[in-house]
């Protein structure tokens, strides 16, 4: 059985912008209740009860018992329209329900025994794909979530919305496969590397031994020169001399 609240609304009989804006000032939401193959009724409901009730989060997944000028009658939230800033209420849609009503509606997913997962036991993290699923179920009969035992997954494993436990009246609004809800995979390595010098740095050092060794080489070579220069003047001497003596 859904869970239940209570809201009390007033017809109106204006309607559009001007005259929502008119209500909005009084503390009053426009809301409309549509559905059952009956006609439309729009309506109007207190501002500060919408948003108690929307800031609750149930809205979509609980029926409001709905007293109209005294007459009572079931409906659900399917549309609930926002302002831009302030997140108040500022419209919202209700569908007629009973007992045979079937809707589409989305219903968490709650992943039991996570404590006792094989595959977290052994350090695996669990991957969740999907943290709701459409179901399709009676109105008066809406689950609070849909539960999936971890126990026996070990790293590695899908969960597939086939391990789920689905609540009596109630089949996935997806029946062409079985796609996956979560998955257990093994924790991330973190691998250090060392640090590497960078080109620059390498370039750099390289052109400093290139010049270290061109200016060993140039005072060497310079070296020879002036050692060879004094060898030389000597043996010039000697030819001089001997040219004299036979002169002489």
């Amino acid at each position: 059985m859904a869970k239940t609240y209570a809201l009390s609304a007033t017809k109106r009989d204006r309607a559009g912008k001007g005259a929502a804006r008119a209500l909005r000032r009084e503390n009053q939401t426009p809301a409309v209740i549509y559905g059952d193959k009956k006609e439309p009724v729009t309506v109007t409901i207190p501002t500060k009860e919408a948003n108690l009730e929307f800031n609750k989060a149930h809205m979509f997944t609980s029926i409001c018992e709905m007293d109209v000028e005294g007459k009572t009658m079931k409906v659900l939230a399917r549309d609930v329209q926002l302002h831009p800033v302030s997140d108040n209420v500022m419209h919202v849609d209700f569908l007629r329900v009973t007992d045979k009503t079937m809707i589409t509606v989305a219903v968490p997913v709650h992943f039991q025994n996570q404590e006792e997962c094989a595959g977290i036991k052994e350090k695996g993290i669990l991957n969740v794909v999907r943290y709701e699923v459409d179901i399709d179920c009676k109105a008066t009969a809406i689950p609070d979530e849909i539960q999936v035992d971890l126990t026996k997954f070990e790293i590695g494993d899908s969960i597939k919305i086939s391990d789920a436990v689905m609540p009596e009246g109630a089949k996935p609004t997806i029946s062409d496969r079985d796609f996956t809800l979560a998955a257990v995979v093994a924790p991330r390595e973190i691998i250090e590397e060392e640090p590497v010098a960078a080109e620059g740095e390498e370039g750099e050092e390289g052109a400093e031994g290139a010049d270290g060794e061109k200016a060993e080489g140039g005072e060497g070579e310079k070296g020879s020169d002036k050692d060879g220069g004094g060898d030389a003047k000597p043996a010039e001497e000697g030819k001089d001399k001997g040219k004299d003596k036979g002169k002489e």
